[in-house]
């Protein structure tokens, strides 16, 4: 049966409580300009996520237009599971991939998050499972950069809108190359500013404006999660800096596809050796 993730010391320990937290927001003007620099990045991103972890799921369908379950079938035919592979979902969130990943002929997927809240909503949604799909999965609290995995233990790793919120990515893709056996496959999913102009037009309007203003009055949040994420989108790698950061990290034949007129892009690469 599926258990509620027990905390780890660095949660207990993480310098952005939910406690903290409720005296000021997450993300604000003032520390906007280029979330990534933040000092206290990973500490702010673990309070944001803990913030909105309930409306995430609801949020995530009504501004995507409905299209990301669809993007995370896309990464899973791309992630090419084979009977008997292990996957590993990282920064999991409420388990929408993992759960993808959990339909597949994997022989087990393991969903890793750091903000417990999310974990929460990702066992809550595994009870609600048949028995098939919920025995696949295992859900544990860890950090991209610090995976508490074994060298060489999984075929197959994801990280789905995450690799931007990570405080430092070229640390986690080397972890992800770490983990992952010879051969195996590297799947990332990320958003990205379409590159034709009137989409791209658009696209800045829905994000920088419409979006954070319906997405807070969804679900309530105060940390400044929805002003966070055009931010942080718009001022991460560029798609050819980030191939170049999957291949210097130890992958081969790393390609990204647009999706959805480049609003989203795919990523895959193949573990060296």
């Amino acid at each position: 049966m599926p258990t509620t993730p027990t905390p780890t010391p660095e949660k207990m320990n993480a310098a952005f409580t939910r406690d903290q937290a409720a005296s000021g927001p997450a993300w604000s003007d003032s520390n906007l300009a280029n979330p990534h620099k933040v000092a206290d990045k990973a500490s702010r991103v673990r309070g944001m996520f803990a913030s909105i972890a309930g409306s995430y799921d609801l949020n995530n369908r009504v501004h995507s237009l409905w299209r990301d379950q669809a993007w995370r079938r896309y990464a899973v035919k791309a992630a090419a599971v084979k009977a008997g592979d292990v996957v590993v979902d990282v920064a999991c969130g409420t388990g929408d991939l993992t759960e993808a990943f959990a339909q597949t002929p994997a022989e087990r997927v393991v969903g890793i998050d750091f903000t417990h809240e999310m974990l929460t909503e990702a066992v809550r949604k595994q009870r609600q499972l048949d028995e098939r799909r919920s025995a696949r999965i295992t859900y544990l609290e860890g950090d991209a950069q610090r995976l508490p995995l074994a060298d060489d233990s999984c075929d197959v790793l994801s990280i789905a809108f995450g690799i931007r919120n990570v405080s430092d990515p070229k640390a986690a893709l080397a972890e992800f190359a770490r983990v992952l056996r010879p051969g195996g496959r590297l799947v990332i999913l990320e958003f990205d500013r379409p590159s034709f102009a009137p989409m791209r037009w658009f696209n800045d309007w829905y994000c920088g404006w419409l979006m954070p203003r319906t997405a807070t009055l969804i679900s309530g949040d105060r940390s400044g999660a929805y002003k966070y994420l055009p931010k942080s989108v718009g001022t991460f790698m560029a798609r050819a800096e980030l191939l170049k950061a999957i291949a210097a990290a130890g992958f081969r034949d790393a390609t990204g596809k647009g999706l959805s007129l480049g609003i989203c892009v795919c990523y895959r690469a193949v573990r060296t050796g």
